[in-house]
């Protein structure tokens, strides 16, 4: 089952959501984890901690499950 990610900006890089998930526990791992692991961002392999997530992408990180990214922002109509 995927792992609902809340955010309340457009978008999150690749590197924030694996620390905002407590995958890694800084950014500057990031890039080293993302060298060592397998992560597919909606099915096709990403090694890039700056990779923009936007609502509606899916994450799938080797050993640490699969996450769905979700917006928090309303959106208003005038």
């Amino acid at each position: 089952m995927k792992q609902p990610v809340q955010i309340d900006t457009p978008f999150i890089t690749l590197g924030q959501m694996l620390k905002e998930e407590a995958i890694i526990s800084s950014g500057g791992q990031a890039k080293w984890f993302l060298r060592e692991t397998k992560v597919l961002v909606n099915g096709e392999p990403d090694d890039r901690r700056g990779r923009k997530l936007y609502p509606g992408d899916t994450i799938e990180v080797e050993a640490n499950g699969s996450f769905f990214i979700r917006s928090n922002r309303t959106e208003t109509t005038d």
